[in-house]
């Protein structure tokens, strides 16, 4: 059997390839060193535990010993998990975007030994195949134009990304945001709203949450009713859809149909985060149970399925698996999750026959588990546990949102030396995090703080920003690199521009600086919110439908959020009943903040003064509502805060 460094690395994704013929080596100096040496191209790998056609590539051409041998000889082979290095991935992603008018992984792309990308593409087939070159006669061909005409390769791949820089650099150039930005983005998402089946867009069909973020604030910002059914519709469509687990609970990562009925059977936290949010921000509005139940459903898979014995959460489902237990190398897309016609219906309208279905599916081989835990899908997991302990009133919920915070705080931050770390993976954490893992981790102990009301929750995210600032923030333009630019010598430094499946760094950034600044009446953290809107303005005013998470903080920035204080022993009945008028609502422009002790309400007041004079009244809790802390008079029943609140 072949052995290769990949055997010494942590990932699963890099471990699937530990085996093959191909002398992979991880990304790092050992790889540059030996292509600068011999004088060969480096080949890039990316991919991810989860991604199909990765496997499918991995059969066909890093397991074929002859294709094996084209690379080891030609080239220094390099793999990267993705979601261990997504600086690496965005950076070659945008060429082989630029280079061929499409992306996606598995990534394939030849680099200089100083890391300058000449030629790339995504999966190529082992021989000529679906209008696609063989891979091995691409391996053949660059390996002659790089001996032959190498100074033509080479300037080919500088044009390209001087090119890139400078279409970087324009789109980075700071201006003023439109007035009319959150108008226009919610007509960009109704021009592309599919009104028969839902979504947005054709097949495939991606759920992409951040777009009901944005939609959901702007029904509760302007009453706008287009904007809610949008996301009603296709909320219900997606959970009555195949794309929804509704045995196990959970939601596969895309439909391969309009119609939202042939999933890709893979399964990311990160989608489980973000559509549980906007299921429970669904029911908050409409009170409708199904809704709830969705919700319900995707926390309780991700703690059955998805969480470790010390509280973090794994990243990821395969769509693979086994079609036989007798045969666990037979793998067919899916085949966990299928069954005869007729048989989950059947399931779904009789508990007891759920139960029956949900034990025999125990018994199947179960798809591949990516056990690695990263700091920045954790916090956005963090964030739904802990909106829905509060808005289902279960304490488990509560309890995951604790220990996973708890475990990321012990097992990937350093507070002494202020390190945060990206990833930990049998039990050894590594990289040192980027912008998204300090922007996810630092919402999720603000979500987490209006959950529990710890003070450290709210300390800890207020420390995790200013020392996001320090490693991230551009002083001069505004918003925030990607990763610190000395990090392995990469040939761009980027901005996260774009809320795909996951939001941006960039946004949640944002949206956590506007917040704390109302949390602290910090007008400094505000100003920076300020400074990164204008750094993004040419796509916030071009393309608004590329930034749904940064329309909804520019929404909060430009409303009168509300500081509601309640101010009352947490465990006392009434200041229970006053929380709980304020969690069964969507308030989306507002801070919630917890008094309950003498020595907490100094601890707070040291943020802001003004809670100092939160008190409870007659010795029963009362509540505070103020915009930028000039309040109203103080109520302490839930009906005279159900009336202040609107």
């Amino acid at each position: 059997m072949h052995t290769n460094r990949l055997s010494r690395e942590k990932s699963p994704y890099l471990l699937q390839h530990a085996h093959n013929p191909v002398d992979w080596y991880p990304w790092g100096e050992e790889a540059f060193e030996k292509a600068r040496a011999e004088d060969k191209p480096i080949f890039l790998s990316i991919g991810y535990s989860t991604c199909h056609w990765c496997h499918v590539m991995e059969r066909e051409s890093f397991e074929n010993e002859r294709i094996a041998a084209l690379l080891n000889q030609h080239f220094v082979p390099v793999k990267v998990d993705r979601e261990e290095r997504p600086d690496v991935d965005r950076i070659y992603m945008l060429f082989v975007q630029a280079t061929t008018g499409s992306g996606g992984w598995p990534m394939s792309v030849w680099l200089t030994p100083d890391l300058k990308p000449f030629f790339g593409g995504t999966y190529f087939p082992p021989e000529d195949r679906y209008g696609r070159p063989g891979f091995a006669a691409v391996l053949q061909g660059i390996a002659e134009v790089w001996q032959r005409d190498r100074q033509r390769v080479l300037s080919a791949g500088d044009s390209v990304l001087e090119e890139i820089r400078r279409q970087v650099d324009r789109a980075m150039q700071p201006g003023a945001v439109d007035d009319g930005v959150l108008e226009r983005g919610f007509f960009y998402f109704r021009r592309t709203y599919d009104p028969q089946h839902g979504g947005f867009g054709g097949a495939p069909k991606f759920p992409r949450p951040c777009v009901f973020t944005f939609l959901l604030r702007e029904y509760a910002r302007t009453g706008n009713r287009e904007a809610l059914e949008m996301t009603l519709h296709t909320l219900r469509a997606m959970a009555q859809g195949g794309i929804h687990d509704r045995l196990g609970g959970g939601f596969h990562r895309y439909s391969v149909d309009e119609e939202w009925r042939v999933p890709h059977y893979e399964k990311m936290l990160y989608d489980q985060a973000q559509l549980a949010v906007a299921y429970l921000e669904a029911y908050q509005i409409t009170g409708e149970p199904d809704l709830a139940a969705v919700a319900r459903g995707i926390l309780d898979y991700v703690l059955r399925d998805m969480t470790s014995p010390e509280g973090g959460f794994y990243s990821a489902e395969d769509a693979d698996s086994a079609v036989d237990p007798d045969h666990p190398e037979i793998k067919e897309e899916g085949a966990f999750y299928l069954w005869p016609e007729g048989v989950l219906e059947k399931a779904l309208a009789d508990p007891a026959e759920k139960e029956r279905l949900l034990a025999e599916r125990a018994k199947r081989p179960r798809p591949e588990r990516d056990d690695k835990i990263l700091t920045a899908w954790n916090g956005l997991m963090i964030s739904a546990f802990a909106l829905g302990a509060q808005v289902l009133g279960d304490a488990r919920y509560e309890q995951a949102a604790r220990r996973a915070a708890d475990f990321i705080l012990s097992r990937l931050y350093d507070p002494r030396q202020r390190i945060l770390l990206r990833r930990f993976c049998n039990g050894d954490a590594a990289i040192e995090a980027f912008l998204e893992d300090y922007a996810f981790l630092a919402q999720g102990l603000l979500d987490l703080y209006e959950t529990c009301f710890e003070p450290g929750d709210l300390e800890n995210a207020i420390e995790l920003t200013a020392r996001m600032r320090e490693l991230f923030e551009d002083r001069e333009q505004g918003g925030f690199f990607a990763a610190p630019s000395a990090r392995n010598g990469l040939v761009l430094q980027l901005k996260d521009a774009d809320d795909g499946a996951e939001p941006s760094g960039n946004s949640i950034a944002a949206m956590n600086l506007l917040r704390l600044a109302q949390f602290t009446g910090q007008d400094e953290l505000r100003q920076c919110a300020a400074r990164l809107f204008e750094c993004f303005a040419a796509t916030l005013n071009n393309a608004p439908g590329a930034l749904p998470a940064m329309l909804a903080a520019i929404g909060f920035h430009r409303a009168k959020v509300r500081q509601i204080v309640i101010a009352g022993p947490a465990d006392a009945a009434n200041t229970r009943a006053l929380l709980a008028v304020v969690r069964r609502r969507f308030l989306p422009y507002k801070i919630v903040l917890l008094a309950d002790r003498n020595a907490t309400r100094e601890r707070l007041s040291r943020l802001h003064p003004a809670i100092a004079g939160m008190t409870p009244l007659e010795g029963t809790a009362a509540a505070y509502v103020c915009e930028d802390y000039a309040c109203r008079l103080p109520v302490t029943t839930p009906e005279e805060l159900e009336r202040m609140l609107g």
